[in-house]
């Protein structure tokens, strides 16, 4: 009945994230790690049921996929009740030294999608930006596919075709489907994603700063591009949504930096109810020191925080550790320690 502590080295290897920073090795998760190769660490798959990059259970008794299969309604709640097998949640933590690439993805009901591909709506939630951070959101005013298309294909910076949005802590960014996005340098952040379960995710890219890499994934001038998928990045973008600050209006929410020693605070970022709308994920931000009452999603939840102590369940979750919270009989009552937490699901 206690929530589960999942593992807190699920890294990527840097050379699938050679854009990744020292953040999350040299901050975050410092007091957990027993050294880490070099310090750095693009993505921690914080929360994960996918094969390549599963979560496993802290106390070493198996997966968090294995766990869910062994008592599935009652873990997944709501999510079980529509037919999942598994949920379709994962939460990794990003920290960036260099821009990611340009990217997109599709709708769950595009036509270019096959059996076992879904979309990935996603969102991000600042943990620490640096002076002058900021992602690159939606399509500049007066970007045409035709100016776009033909940029692409000359190799160009499209950089200035992109709308920048400077970032600072508490910052709330809602992703949907068919917006170019890219993630820029100087950010740490929690990227809570919704996977159709069995399902491969989709990000189709359209451009990557013109870089080069060799074999290990290292930026080299005389090294390999990265694939791009210009023409189906190009088709599934949504070419009549809004930009600009009519696009953040929708899609942005300013939480403002946490207060660890004020009166424990709940507040939603995104979901049905309450937030930035979402009809794929719940997102709250937890935080300050005290006790509070958690609201009962009817859902399998994780929790990442981000600092000081959360204890739910008498378990303590530490800074730099996620857990996941099973969905019935629901666990509502945290103590908060000068804390900072957020608190994903997905519908």
């Amino acid at each position: 009945m206690t929530p589960r502590l999942l593992q807190v080295d699920n890294f990527t290897p840097t050379r699938r994230t050679p854009w990744g920073g020292s953040r999350i090795a040299g901050a975050l998760k410092r007091d957990l790690l027993h050294g880490v190769a070099d310090g750095v660490v693009g993505e921690s798959w914080e929360f994960s049921v996918e094969p390549d990059f599963p979560s496993q259970l802290r106390d070493g008794s198996g997966t968090l996929a294995s766990w869910i299969a062994s008592e599935r309604a009652a873990v997944l709640g709501c999510e079980g009740d529509d037919g999942r097998p598994s949920t379709a949640l994962l939460v990794k933590l990003l920290d960036t030294s260099d821009e990611l690439s340009v990217q997109i993805h599709p709708a769950d009901d595009d036509p270019l999608l096959r059996h076992g591909e879904s979309g990935k709506p996603e969102c991000w939630y600042a943990v620490d930006a640096q002076p002058g951070a900021g992602v690159y959101l939606g399509l500049a005013e007066g970007v045409t596919r035709e100016a776009l298309a033909g940029a692409l294909r000359a190799g160009a910076d499209i950089s200035p075709m992109l709308g920048f949005v400077p970032v600072t802590v508490g910052d709330f960014l809602l992703i949907e489907a068919g917006t170019a996005h890219a993630i820029g340098r100087g950010l740490t952040l929690v990227e809570p994603q919704r996977v159709l379960p069995g399902c491969r995710g989709l990000t189709y890219r359209y451009w990557d700063w013109n870089r080069r890499y060799d074999a290990d994934g290292r930026a080299d001038p005389r090294g390999q591009p990265r694939t791009l998928h210009v023409d189906e990045a190009l088709s599934v973008t949504r070419w009549d949504a809004p930009r600009g600050s009519a696009l953040l209006d929708g899609c942005r929410l300013r939480a403002g930096a946490p207060e660890l020693r004020g009166a424990p605070t709940w507040t939603s970022l995104c979901g049905r109810d309450d937030g930035l709308r979402s009809e794929h994920l719940h997102v709250a931000r937890l935080h300050g020191t005290g006790t509070i009452e958690l609201p009962d999603w009817d859902s399998l939840r994780a929790v990442t925080v981000l600092d000081g102590v959360v204890r739910i369940g008498g378990v303590t979750i530490a800074r730099g550790q996620t857990a996941a919270l099973r969905a019935r009989p629901a666990i509502l009552g945290a103590t908060l320690e000068g804390a900072h937490a957020i608190v994903s699901a997905a519908y």
